[in-house]
């Protein structure tokens, strides 16, 4: 085919699979938690790790990783405070992490079409340093996932009760969300800051009008994802659309169609 020909779409294929492998295996956790807006969260702070590394001349990728991990992890903790409602602090961190954004790329004068690129993604903006970071990262979290998946499942349905069985919930909320914000930090190049959150959160909510099991749900949100990102590429390429914006459409349209037969199954 000739879509292969090109060594980009080979590369924007295998970052592009790997991606649809970690978000929503993350946003599984995070849409039973009731803390979806996480990755909406995360992605803007993203950006403020993209305009820094533009204001100084980093590594935009490296800016973004520790940028979006230590916000991550700050957020728990904030989190963790009762007094705090969850919502309430993902609306904060989101709103000034744009905001300091805006300010740091207009000193800066780099609002540009890499920053868009970074913005919405984009196919030809992936290069083998990034493809090894996201096979390195999908190595990484599918061990935390694999090793911590019952402490995970418990804590996600009731953190109280995970605590009674001894489950250091406080540390694996940390890991976990410091985990979330590095992948959203990797995946922007190809779906976007902007759209990263609905690549995390569609599939996921797209596999629970299944009614299935948390596993098969879970299994289920992972094909939905990898069938959005592979046909959104294809579409991307021969329509010269941008890749996350048609990848999320695409992913829409799934949404839909799951919920059109959830509707009919139950009538």
């Amino acid at each position: 085919m000739e879509i292969f020909e090109f060594d980009f779409m080979i590369k924007a294929f295998i970052a592009g699979i790997f991606i649809a492998l970690i978000a929503p295996s993350f946003g599984m956790f995070a849409v039973v938690k009731r803390y979806s807006m996480l990755s909406d969260t995360l992605a803007h702070i993203s950006l403020l790790g993209v305009a820094i590394g533009f204001l100084f001349g980093f590594s935009i990728t490296i800016s973004t990783i520790i940028i979006s991990g230590l916000a991550a992890v700050v957020i728990e903790y904030v989190r963790s405070y009762k007094k705090v409602y969850s919502d309430s602090v993902l609306s904060i961190f989101l709103s000034t992490a744009l905001a300091f954004s805006i300010v740091i790329v207009s000193v800066s004068n780099s609002f540009n079409s890499s920053l868009f690129d970074y913005m919405f993604g984009s196919i030809v903006a992936v290069g083998d340093e990034d493809i090894v970071m996201i096979v390195c990262f999908f190595i990484v979290s599918s061990i935390f996932l694999a090793i911590n998946y019952d402490k995970l499942l418990l804590s996600s349905f009731n953190e109280e009760l995970a605590i009674a069985n001894g489950i250091n919930v406080k540390r694996i909320n940390i890991f976990f969300t410091a985990l979330v914000g590095v992948s959203v930090a990797i995946s922007i190049k190809i779906i976007g800051a902007l759209l990263i959150g609905a690549l995390m959160v569609i599939p996921v909510i797209s596999a629970i009008f299944y009614k299935k099991g948390f596993f098969q749900t879970w299994m289920i949100a992972l094909l939905i994802g990898v069938v959005g990102v592979v046909s959104g590429l294809f579409v991307s390429f021969y329509f010269s659309f941008p890749s996350g914006a048609t990848i999320v459409v695409i992913l829409f349209l799934i949404f839909s169609f799951s919920l059109i037969v959830q509707k009919i199954r139950y009538v």
